[in-house]
């Protein structure tokens, strides 16, 4: 399409094709007995269509594609510059299916399409094309060893990949676990949500397109405690790349154990923390960037910077520029192009953060809305809490929607203290002036990402992930390709 209109995208949508089987060794499928279950669209409630809804017999046929694709080398022993091309081929798909991909992450999950087409699409392509160009350029290494030996330390894919991703960027996080997984020679099982499965099946169809050979890369949808479950559990599965709650962390942790103690490598939830000190040269620009770490894709962000911490002597001013830039975040269609903020994921969601809003009413100041709008779908207009309690849910739970808990401090330390008091460790930012503080500041929080005088800070050469229940192990850089292989010692006695 080459108009952006509120008009073109809502023609777009009335024509949009939604695959919606299983995609299993190159080919869409129903799954076992015809099982479906059927997806709304979260802004209007209209229902997008019916969805193959797969369990342990589909998961089981999955795998066993795989692991044959796997086994007889058609990818993992393909020369490297075939690898190569192939996803270079991928990412160059994405780009140019990049409206009917927006389009489907709208219509399956609520964002606002013109976000989708700027950033989610792109951002994904450019993680495919990354991987895709270190598939050469990594290698092993020789070790010391005394005379008449030789040891080599090389990476070996791991074999097959299963690989369960959230709702709430779903292109992107298949891009993060499958792109790594198959670069470093692996087969990929990958389970989308069930609240935003639509994406991940046009990226097979795309990827099919691109050359990868059939078994390679396979799509199971379907419920967390049917196809999740199976995938975690299975006896045939090398590894589990997860990103969701602590909460499913955990149970797949002991799934793990309970089967053939594959590796599971978690990204987990967050409630990361912005700090404001006072000798922060912009506070126009840091409110601005406050507000849109919060309330970018409806705060369903697990990076997203719900505590917002202020230096007293800026408190009262920095709130009112957070209040006025919150008024640009008014939920609307998402398909509106002007939209910044759209529905929520569904009306299940919406009545979780409801809830976590009516208990912050007894703990903090209401400033700004708490309210869902008087709108038919899933929506949840902009709130701020101001004087939260540190000790309160409010800034201690995750609640994966645009509410946000705003504490002043006094001094530096109660600053890192307060950031520090939380289970999670994965973001945070600071707003300074001060190099020394930020470098200061950055060196104490216990956190995987630090943004300075920004927030949520990435790209595909820097690792993401954190630390304490946020979870471990990272994705994205060269590092995520590690996680995906192991290392193998030969050693070679000569004379």
């Amino acid at each position: 399409m080459t108009e952006t209109t509120l008009t073109a995208w809502q023609c777009a949508a009335e024509t949009l094709r939604l695959p919606s089987g299983l995609f299993i060794d190159g080919a869409m499928a129903p799954a076992a007995g015809g099982a479906t279950w059927r997806k709304l669209n979260p802004a209007t409630g209209a229902v997008l269509g019916e969805v193959a809804r797969a369990t342990a017999p589909d998961v089981d046929k999955a795998v066993a594609a795989a692991r044959a694709s796997f086994e007889d080398g058609r990818w993992r022993a393909r020369p490297m510059a075939a690898r190569r091309d192939i996803l270079l081929k991928l990412a160059e798909l994405i780009m140019a299916n990049a409206p009917r991909l927006a389009l489907a992450e709208s219509l399956d999950m609520g964002k606002p399409v013109a976000e989708a087409l700027a950033i989610d699409i792109p951002g994904a392509a450019a993680v495919w094309r990354f991987y895709a160009e270190a598939i050469d350029k990594v290698g092993g290494e020789v070790a010391p060893t005394d005379a008449g030996n030789l040891a080599l330390v090389t990476r070996e894919p791991l074999g097959v990949v299963g690989g369960i991703v959230p709702w709430n960027f779903p292109f992107d996080m298949a891009a993060w676990k499958c792109a790594p997984a198959l670069a470093a020679g692996n087969s990929v099982v990958l389970k989308p949500s069930e609240r935003s499965p639509f994406s991940a099946l046009i990226l097979a169809e795309l990827a099919q397109e691109a050359g990868l050979p059939d078994g390679v890369l396979n799509i199971v949808t379907g419920f967390g405690h049917e196809a999740g479950k199976a995938l975690a559990l299975h006896q045939d599965v090398d590894c589990l790349a997860f990103t969701g709650s602590t909460r499913t962390g955990r149970t797949l942790m002991g799934y793990a154990g309970e089967s053939n103690l594959k590796q599971v490598w978690l990204e987990l939830g967050g409630k990361s923390a912005n700090i404001v000190f006072e000798d922060t040269e912009n506070l126009e620009a840091a409110a601005a960037t406050a507000a849109l770490g919060i309330f970018f894709n409806a705060g369903q962000v697990c990076s997203a910077n719900s505590r917002l911490l202020v230096q007293r002597g800026v408190h009262k001013r920095f709130l009112e520029l957070l209040v006025a830039e919150a008024a640009a975040y008014a939920p609307t269609n998402p398909l509106d192009p002007a939209a910044r903020m759209g529905a929520l994921v569904d009306r299940a969601h919406l009545a979780q953060v409801q809830a976590h809003v009516e208990a912050a009413r007894h703990t903090a100041a209401l400033v700004l809305g708490g309210t869902a709008t008087d709108q038919p779908g899933a929506f949840f207009g902009p709130t701020i809490f101001d004087h939260a309690d540190p000790a309160s849910p409010l800034c201690r739970e995750e609640i994966f929607g645009p509410v946000l808990a705003v504490t002043p401090f006094d001094t530096e330390a109660e600053a890192i203290a307060l950031a520090n008091d939380s289970a999670y460790g994965l973001a945070a930012s600071v707003w300074t002036g001060n190099l020394n503080r930020a470098l200061r500041v950055s060196g104490a929080l216990r956190v995987g990402t630090v943004s300075v005088n920004t927030v949520d800070a990435l790209s595909p050469q820097t690792p993401f992930g954190g630390i304490k229940q946020s979870g471990f192990g990272r994705d994205l850089s060269l590092h995520a390709l590690e996680k995906f292989s192991y290392l193998k010692t030969s050693w070679i006695k000569f004379s």
